[in-house]
């Protein structure tokens, strides 16, 4: 589908058939080159097919009649790349006609998205109108679709994820004789493994990533999608569940801006809207695409790698001048959740640390403490769930970090450094156990289109929050902080409802921000008001000054 989409009409395409077949796990190895301005490497896709998660889905069965009815072929895409080929070129052998991609309303049924406050730009993400589906038609081949854009994709590979040392156990029938079948079986196996071996289970993700591929895949780029197939694979449980795709970014992508820090040194960062990750690394971009992620990047030695992840990365020191940063999150979301920030970032500490900063420090709690004590069932995935965990429940104040520019670092401990403790704490008195066991909190370049962006395990904030006094800061903070809950942990069911999470964050960061004020109630009612009545105002304004078109929700 190449179309050119006009951001102000049109909504993101979703093309990924997340109806048939469903990324568990991503494994992303990269190079970043701030020379070239783009970041390269490869990433393993481990995935769950429909007769494992069909059971599961949240589609209704008049959906999914639906989709089935609106199955239908639209285009014949232009010549796949045939392995053995140069990785540049395409072929035009005949042949090719067998490649059928089929189209489908999909509707998103669940799943979060990422907190960008810009409606201007949230709003292009509003729903799946642009899809693509594909599944078993006659004797066709299978056909993954995955979201793509502004990427070189160089070579597509399966993973014989059967070289593994050990891997051995996840075969439940040894006498399995064709090796495609072990293989998928391997990874059906290791994708379910339950929460309390999540350790184990990311080891063998990271071990699977590094294996020898077994067999080059058939593969195919338009605008909007990277479209795989294998030979002879006719329906998704057929279709290898583990593969990898080496692949560079564009240095014009749309999901990284390549940009200069407050200090003017540079740096790269994810913008998540307008088109989410899919210039960054190919995804299932619909909510309903649930998965875990490893990753491990590596830069120049004098740069800092932040990313979403449940633990405080330390750089591995590498030969020539290079450092290595590792990331792993246990919890599954949604690939737009996937943040990461890479530059010149000083860690900002207090002058002096308190006594409650220490205690908060060594109550720190990990996945691993998940067994420690559980308060409550949760109805959810199985995942090693913080808000199963009695140490989790008293934590009052997650491990936090505060990064930026050497320039900001003044301003830092001033005006942000003191609010963290207190509005941490406060959102805790109010919703109890945080979503997420750490955080990061990046002052993001000036260029960074607003005032902050909550993702799994950091938060960037505008440099602007800094300026006067505390209150702009600390109620944006509190903005961002219930985000964890409204936006990460709970999502809309699709991004057309995402006013939902905004909605309970804007309520709830004038709560937080009164205690972490420790305003007396009347005093927090009478702020409450103040800036009900502002926001009242301001909506007035907007919709006297705004087209009509631009008034209502698609």
């Amino acid at each position: 589908m190449d179309r050119k989409l006009d951001p102000s009409r049109d909504d993101l395409p979703l093309m990924a058939n997340t109806s048939h077949i469903l990324v568990k796990h991503y494994a992303l190895d990269l190079d970043v080159d701030f020379e070239s301005q783009i970041m390269e490497g490869t990433i393993v896709l481990f995935f769950e097919s429909e007769n494992r998660f069909g059971k599961r889905s949240s589609c209704t069965e008049e959906t999914c009649q639906s989709e089935a009815i609106e199955a239908r072929t639209v285009r014949t895409p232009e010549p796949c790349h045939i392995p053995g080929t140069s990785t540049r070129t395409f072929s035009s052998k005949p042949g090719y006609s067998d490649f059928v991609i089929c189209g489908k309303g999909e509707k998103d049924t669940s799943g979060k998205d990422g907190n960008h406050d810009n409606w201007e730009q949230a709003s292009g993400i509003s729903s799946s109108k642009y899809c693509c589906d594909t599944g078993n038609h006659g004797s066709e081949d299978f056909v993954l679709v995955l979201d793509c854009c502004d990427l070189s994709v160089l070579k597509v590979e399966e993973v014989d994820v059967a070289a593994v040392p050990g891997i051995e156990k996840f075969t439940r029938s040894p006498k399995l004789t064709v090796v495609s079948e072990l293989r998928n079986q391997i990874v059906r196996e290791l994708v379910t493994l339950p929460a309390d071996r999540w350790r184990e289970q990311l080891d063998y993700f990271a071990c699977c990533s590094q294996a020898p591929g077994c067999g080059e895949l058939l593969f195919d780029t338009d605008t909007w999608s990277l479209q795989i197939r294998k030979r002879g694979a006719q329906t998704a449980t057929d279709f290898p569940h583990a593969i990898r795709i080496r692949y560079r970014t564009n240095p014009q992508g749309r999901s990284v801006t390549w940009t200069s820090d407050q200090s003017g040194r540079p740096c790269v960062y994810t913008m998540g809207s307008p088109i989410n990750n899919r210039a960054l690394f190919p995804c299932q971009e619909p909510p309903v695409a649930m998965s875990t992620w490893q990753a491990t990047v590596r830069a120049a030695a004098s740069f800092v790698v932040l990313m979403s992840g449940e633990h405080s990365a330390k750089p591995t020191q590498l030969q020539e001048g290079r450092s290595s940063w590792h990331y792993y999150v246990t919890m599954p979301m949604p690939a737009s959740t996937f943040t990461i920030a890479v530059g010149s970032w000083i860690e900002m500490k207090p002058e002096t640390c308190s006594s409650n900063d220490l205690a908060a420090e060594r109550r720190s709690v990990s996945p691993s403490d998940a067994d420690s004590g559980c308060v409550g069932v949760c109805c959810h995935m199985d995942y090693p769930c913080r808000f199963q965990n009695a140490s989790a429940a008293i934590q009052e104040i997650i491990p936090h970090r505060v990064f930026a520019p050497v320039c900001l670092q003044g301003a830092c401990q001033e005006t942000l450094l003191p609010l963290v403790p207190p509005c941490l704490s406060a959102a805790h008195s109010v919703l109890g156990t945080h979503p997420f066991s750490r955080l990061d909190i990046l002052i993001i370049p000036a260029n960074f289109p607003s005032l902050g962006m909550a993702s799994p395990h950091i938060i960037f904030l505008s440099q602007s929050t800094l300026i006067g006094r505390s209150h702009l800061c600390g109620t944006r903070l509190c903005h961002e902080i219930a985000h964890a809950w409204f936006g990460l942990a709970i999502g809309a069911r699709d991004w057309t409802e995402e006013w939902l999470s905004e909605g309970f964050a804007t309520h709830l960061e004038d709560v937080f921000w009164a205690k972490a004020q420790q305003l007396a109630p009347h005093e927090a009612q009478e702020q409450q008001e103040l800036r009900a009545c502002l926001r009242w105002r301001r909506l007035q304004d907007e919709v006297r000054s705004s087209p009509q078109e631009m008034q209502v929700l698609r």
